[in-house]
């Protein structure tokens, strides 16, 4: 017998100048071994971590070492409100300086999206339950790149330090 299953999209709120990590992991100590990665991966980056327990007291569990960007990860991700997943919120590092060591935690389960783009959340939800489905991540193309394009991709990259 088919359940009613409602989607939405939930707009996550990113301030200037940050980025975000989302995804699923599925243990407790998500929060401590993500805090652990980041900040022995940049030791001056500034974050907030939020996860969403999925079982027991289904708490939002926190942490980070700015306020703001922790206080942000907790309301989107009360806005999202599934379980098994969680959001840091990154000033001062790019979110690719920190996504492989995330991925190689343990209890990472899946990578939604690594930006500082606007982005949508797509959210299935039944009764008590919901999941990330996907994401909208900044806009759709506006056409194909040109050389002249391409130049300019090469020298932004080398002006962040990306490439030699």
């Amino acid at each position: 017998m088919a359940k009613e299953l409602d989607i939405e999209t939930v707009d996550l709120i990113i301030p200037d100048g940050c980025g975000i990590i989302l995804g699923q992991s599925h243990f407790i100590k998500t929060v401590e071994d993500l805090y652990e990665i980041i900040i022995t991966s940049n030791p001056k980056a500034e974050f907030g971590i939020a996860f969403s327990e999925a079982s027991g007291p289904r708490l939002i569990r926190r942490d980070g070492t700015d306020q703001q960007l922790t206080d942000m990860a907790v309301k989107n991700l009360m806005a999202i409100s599934a379980g098994h997943s969680f959001l840091i919120m990154l000033r001062n590092v790019f979110p690719i300086s920190v996504l492989n060591q995330i991925k190689q935690c343990q209890e990472i389960v899946n990578i939604f999206a690594a930006t500082s783009n606007p982005i949508k959340v797509l959210v299935a939800r039944h009764k008590e339950q919901a999941a990330i489905i996907g994401v909208m991540d900044g806009f759709s193309p506006l056409g194909v790149e040109t050389d002249e394009n391409a130049k300019e991709r090469m020298k932004f990259l080398r002006n962040i330090g990306y490439k030699k």
